[in-house]
């Protein structure tokens, strides 16, 4: 038989039951209710349960959508106003599981297991002492929902080191996994990355401002605190998805047997999947990632190391301190804020706790290797959740308000490495103004040093000033002579021109004689320097310099008419050995000739 997919609501007088049956023939169909008994058949869908007392008096009515596939049944209540209380908790309305065999391998004594725990005045949440007793070692320790498992990663060796951290687990029990746990957080635990989220703390900021879904319910609730169904739980405050009701509708129905110390496990347990939940909600601002599965099973050590905790101060211990060595952001301010998120949920009643493991559980089953957990643990919370008692979670919300956590409870020496750091950037600080005081006498003292420097180099170069102008009065009387001097060595070089067409030179002077028939060379064989030392000493002694001749200006050279009527002009022209005159002129300006002319005596 296939179970339809249905929902409860409920009024004062009426309790609504619709059943979407898509492929059901309407004309075939049976409805049986009475008391608690609900039973709705149209092949091949099949339904029994209720939470409450119903009655058949008349007033039942019945209706069918073609359109939409859906029945709409309304049954009148026994007691007008009741309140059906869990009519969103699907799973615990199917019809449980029936042995095949004729007597019940297993029988609940005492109408059932719910009814013993029911019957306790107060439900002490710390764990009752056991005085030691010697007793031999079990073949399994076991683990999982309630204790309940063993054997279970025998056969999965390989999936074991991506799921859970312990080893063996079939083979350690629950003191050595504890103390296994402790080491490996300790030997974890780095403070440089803890400190530099606790100085740089902008991320964790915005994360901290981030508001989750239970928060809105949250205040909803605060809101009709003072209206009479403030204490139950209100789809107003908590609305399942379709998708969430699916999940629901998929589980098996079925009870657990738990004795007290195992029922403090579970509800123990509860707290640390649901802290750790909390968590990965708010660190991803409410968005899944690969990441997720590995969030929520690292920060529990319920998931992680199959811990079986004695009080809930152990519960935020352990989550505190996994969630300063583990995650990316590691900052303490994340383990209180995860805190309050979990008291919010459970306040909230079991319907927001089954909508935070529905969502781990969908977490878990995109998951490869952590599917694991879900047949291990968040199924059957799944199940169990929708049948407890609200006002046991109501107690457990009361005892976890109580609860005190500080850093000092880390274990970690958070508060010395607070102190410590800080104590270094104030030194830091100091040392940092420190030498920005020495940098600005450093520099006044530079200012002062280079103004001294330039007021000495002003006073050197006025008497620099009043030398060179003395140095210039003693040289003008001579003036003439030393810059032809210095003309003469700027034209050492100067090419030499033959004004009747001789070859140009450098260092040969050379003059033909008038008829053509020899020629007379004048070879230096001093070096240029020394030549023009020799040409200056006969230039001051024989010579007698003058203007450049007016022939020269315009012909370079004498014309016929000067050479038939020559001007007799001893003092411009000097006899070399071959007996003819020769006329040297030095002009003052840049890169002069130096004209060689020659006079014919005939």
């Amino acid at each position: 038989m296939i179970t339809p997919a249905f929902e409860l609501t409920q009024d004062p007088d009426f309790l609504t039951v619709k059943i979407r049956v898509p492929y059901a023939r309407a004309s075939e169909f049976d409805i049986y209710f009475e008391g608690e008994d609900f039973k709705f058949y149209a092949k091949p869908y099949f339904l029994l349960t209720l939470p409450g007392r119903i009655v058949e008096d008349g007033r039942e009515k019945a209706s069918y959508n073609t359109d939409e596939g859906t029945f709409t049944i309304q049954l009148p209540k026994e007691v007008p106003g009741q309140y059906f209380e869990g009519l969103d908790m699907l799973t615990s309305l199917l019809a449980p599981k029936k042995s095949r065999s004729a007597k019940p391998l297993v029988e609940e004594m005492a109408a059932s297991a719910e009814l013993s725990e029911e019957n306790e005045e107060e439900f002490d949440w710390e764990m009752e002492q056991i005085p030691y007793e010697e007793s031999p070692p079990p073949l399994q320790h076991p683990y999982g929902f309630g204790n309940l498992r063993s054997g279970v990663f025998q056969r999965l060796q390989d999936e074991l080191s991506d799921v859970i951290d312990i080893k063996d687990p079939d083979q350690t029990p629950a003191e050595e996994r504890r103390r296994r746990r402790l080491a490996a957080e300790a030997a974890k635990f780095e403070p440089d990355h803890y400190l530099a989220d606790f100085f740089e703390d902008e991320a964790i900021k915005h994360l901290l401002k981030y508001k989750p879904w239970w928060i809105g319910a949250h205040k909803k609730m605060t809101a009709l605190q003072g209206e009479s169904h403030q204490e139950h739980d209100s789809p107003a405050f908590v609305v399942f998805s379709e998708e969430e009701r699916e999940q629901m509708r998929k589980f098996t129905n079925k009870s657990y047997l738990l004795d007290k110390r195992s029922r403090h496990h579970v509800y123990l347990g509860l707290i640390d999947i649901l802290l750790a939940y909390c968590y990965e909600i708010r660190v991803n601002e409410g968005d899944k990632n690969v990441e997720s599965s590995w969030n929520i099973r690292k920060l529990s050590a319920t998931l992680c190391w199959l811990e079986s905790f004695s009080s809930i101060h152990d519960v935020l211990v352990s989550f505190g301190r996994r969630v300063l060595c583990y995650p990316l952001y590691r900052h303490f301010e994340l383990v209180t804020r995860a805190f309050s998120d979990t008291v919010m949920i459970l306040q909230l009643g079991k319907a927001a706790v089954l909508k935070c493991l529905l969502d781990i559980h969908k977490i878990f089953m995109e998951s490869d290797p952590a599917y694991i957990l879900n047949d291990l643990f968040i199924t059957d919370y799944c199940i169990w959740i929708q049948k407890v008692k609200s006002k046991k979670l109501a107690a457990l919300c009361e005892s976890l308000q109580k609860t005190s956590l500080s850093k000092s409870h880390m274990g970690l020496e958070l508060e010395e490495l607070e102190a410590a750091a800080v104590l270094v950037q104030e030194e830091e600080k100091a040392l940092k103004a420190a030498g920005t005081v020495s940098k600005q006498q450093l520099l006044c003292s530079e200012s002062e040093t280079s103004d001294s420097e330039e007021s000495s180099s002003t006073s050197s170069s006025e008497t620099e000033g009043s030398d060179s102008d003395e140095q210039e009065s003693s040289t003008s009387e001579d003036g003439e002579i030393n810059s032809f001097q210095g003309t003469l060595q700027q034209e050492r070089t100067a090419p030499l021109i033959d004004c009747n067409g001789l070859r140009q030179g450098t260092d040969t002077w050379a003059r033909e004689v008038g008829d053509g028939k020899s020629k007379v060379s004048l070879q230096s064989t001093t070096p240029p320097g020394k030549l023009v030392e020799e040409l200056e000493m006969q230039i001051q002694s024989a010579m007698r310099l003058s203007e450049q001749p007016e022939g020269l200006a315009t012909a370079g050279c004498i014309s016929q008419e000067q050479e038939e009527n020559p001007v007799p002009e001893p003092d411009r022209f000097s006899e070399d050995a071959a007996g003819k005159g020769n006329f040297l002129e030095v002009s003052p300006k840049p890169n002069p000739l130096l004209f060689l002319c020659s006079t014919n005596e005939d």
